[in-house]
């Protein structure tokens, strides 16, 4: 699977808020860099990826733009939680030679 379809797949399972299929995309050594916090470990990161869908009772993404090089892929979004709060977004993913989700960087503005 490109890294654009893992990419795209895995946008749809957090907005379906799907922590399981989202689980069985990562890494066991995932790391995981926001504007708030950073993450180490794929335990590390389904909890706090659990603590965000704690929070929400709705998310909807919308890709503005993909982008794709080997081995990584990043997409331009705009978030809407609770139907309210609008976030704009930039989401990176890089895969490893499995094709397992190894780092997650996302940037707000």
């Amino acid at each position: 699977m490109k890294s654009l379809e893992v990419l795209a797949t895995f946008l749809k399972a957090y907005e379906a808020m799907d922590i399981d299929t989202i689980a069985s995309m990562l890494a066991e050594n995932v790391r995981l860099q926001d504007w708030n916090l950073t993450a180490q470990g794929k335990d590390a990161v389904l909890a706090e990826t659990r603590k965000n869908f704690l929070d929400v009772d709705q998310l909807q993404i919308e890709v503005r733009q993909f982008y794709e090089g080997k081995n990584c892929a990043a997409a331009q979004l705009k978030i809407v939680v609770n139907r309210k709060i609008e976030l704009e977004v930039v989401d990176a993913i890089e895969l490893n030679a499995d094709q397992k989700v190894c780092s997650i960087r996302a940037y707000k503005g």
